[in-house]
């Protein structure tokens, strides 16, 4: 398969010790197969950046794809509520973070490659919601599809790394990529703040709701 790596410098050979230990998953390389997607990534600061190529061999490697059964999204929500740094210090929200790890928590400890959401700019802000119980669950799992960021592909072991043969490295002129990154962000928190509007949570599933198991986890495969 080819993957893309947005960065604001060429990166030849990619170095699992060099990953943030903050970002979705932890320490590891962010990629999509989106090469549009990388240039937005690529230009984070109104720069210019990089959409770094490679050709990644992902057979025989161990793959936990959140997107897929028998995960669901509060096992995305519980790598997020560890690995990312920033939450509300709510209370409720302190508590649905400890319950969250405790219940859907995935150990990649022994996993190479993840594949789930990204939580870009205005996707974390949804999360936040939701875990401070301002929205519903279905609220939530709308909200994710809604700037059609697609996955991202994530190398987690040096097993894995050895597997990215760089090909290439494709300019991202900030001028179209950090605006086209800016537009996608307030169009999905238009949408958001729409769906809000329009769709009540009243007979929907709040935090609350998972916390006191009131829920199966059938219910819970949005």
């Amino acid at each position: 398969m080819v993957l893309y790596h947005g960065s604001d410098h060429i990166i030849q050979k990619p170095e699992l010790k060099l990953g943030k230990t903050t970002n979705d998953y932890g320490r590891g390389f962010y990629c999509t197969e989106h090469v549009e997607l990388a240039k937005e990534w690529a230009c984070q600061k109104a720069t210019d950046g990089f959409a770094n190529k490679y050709e990644f061999d992902m057979s025989g490697l161990k793959v936990c794809n959140l997107e897929k059964e028998p995960y669901h999204i509060l096992n995305w929500l519980a790598l997020l509520t560890r690995y990312r740094s920033y939450w509300q210090a709510q209370s409720i929200a302190e508590e649905a973070k400890d319950y969250l790890q405790e219940q859907f928590f995935v150990d990649l400890a022994d996993v190479d490659v993840v594949i789930g959401y990204r939580a870009d700019d205005s996707y974390f802000s949804f999360a936040q919601d939701f875990i401070s119980g301002t929205i519903s669950l279905e609220q939530l799992s709308r909200a994710m599809r809604l700037g059609k960021l697609g996955e991202q592909i994530v190398i987690k072991s040096e097993r894995a790394f050895e597997r990215l043969m760089f090909q290439d490295a494709e300019v991202a002129d900030a001028e179209e990529y950090y605006t086209k990154k800016i537009i996608r962000d307030r169009e999905a928190r238009q949408a958001y703040r729409n769906d809000i509007k329009k769709h009540s949570k009243v007979n929907e599933t709040l935090i609350t709701d998972i916390m006191r198991g009131t829920v199966s986890i059938d219910e819970l495969r949005i």
